[in-house]
């Protein structure tokens, strides 16, 4: 097995909504705001090549939302997810299996992209199998008012009209090398990968933990539909990285692939901070 970071392009969010109730005067020295209050975040994926199998987990915003609607995230850098698996030697027509966290459009935009004339959305990885769960799939397609603005069905519908869609929970064995820890303060049964890699347990935190910087169980961001419950989630899996030195990885901390866990008087906190590469 190989573990290949995709990086597929930075943008902006509101720093106050990502770090809730903590104070600016805090958060600001760890992730600096701009003059829009505005700081940036990654969205790295993660692409697992493991004999003929190549599963991408997560697929960051994509290309295909009009001008205004990526005026409001501030997209910047060099990096694309068709840019970074070229860079690895991959063509979209090569993955076989897309594995979804959650389907907010800053984790699935990029599964789904224009047809050749633009008349209506095609898979962008042809051949390969789309893995939602069931639960979480009709929490996107029926959303709730505070999370509606983030399911685009854009995004979502033309995965099930293609064929391609695959419940996990369903059908998970097909998937030997992924298991799943399902979390539902930031969006019902968002699922956090867990990689078994030679030996080595790798939590793919998705937005349960987007940055080393929420680590502290009170940096909820304000995005998250049950927050108290984000925070008893975050206990449960710091908890368990901790007992089983398993290594973190998060897609949208801007400079910070990988980290462990230690135990201090104050809790759960960053261990050591690492690039994937240097585990791998």
């Amino acid at each position: 097995m190989k573990l290949h970071v995709i990086n597929s392009g930075h943008f902006k969010l509101d720093g106050g909504a990502m770090f809730g109730v903590v104070p600016k005067s805090i958060w600001n020295n760890l992730n600096p705001a701009d003059q829009n209050n505005m700081c940036s975040w990654a969205t790295r994926c993660l692409l697992i090549e493991d004999g003929d199998r190549l599963i991408l987990i997560d697929t960051g915003m994509g290309n295909k939302q009009s001008d205004k609607f990526f005026g409001y995230y501030f997209l910047h850098g060099d990096d694309s997810l068709s840019k970074s698996l070229a860079d690895k030697g991959f063509h979209p027509d090569d993955i076989t299996d897309v594995f979804l966290t959650h389907l907010h459009f800053d984790h699935v935009g990029g599964a789904i992209n224009w047809n050749a004339d633009k008349s209506g959305y095609r898979p962008t990885f042809k051949n390969a199998r789309y893995w939602s769960n069931s639960e979480h799939w009709q929490n996107a397609i029926n959303p709730n008012p505070r999370e509606k603005a983030s399911f685009l069905k854009e995004n979502i519908l033309p995965i099930q009209e293609s064929g391609q869609l695959n419940f996990f929970d369903e059908n998970g064995n097909d998937l030997p090398q992924i298991s799943a820890i399902t979390v539902n303060g930031h969006t019902e049964a968002q699922m956090l990968p867990v990689i078994n890699y030679k030996g080595k347990e790798i939590i793919f935190c998705a937005d349960l933990f987007p940055s080393v910087h929420h680590f502290p169980l009170a940096w909820v961001m304000a995005y998250d539909v049950q927050p108290l419950l984000t925070m008893k989630e975050r206990h449960m899996v710091l908890e368990r990285g901790f007992k089983n030195n398993s290594i973190l990885f998060f897609e949208h901390d801007p400079v910070n692939e990988c980290a462990t866990v230690i135990e201090t008087e104050k809790g759960f906190r960053v261990g050591e901070i690492s690039k994937l590469a240097d585990i791998v």
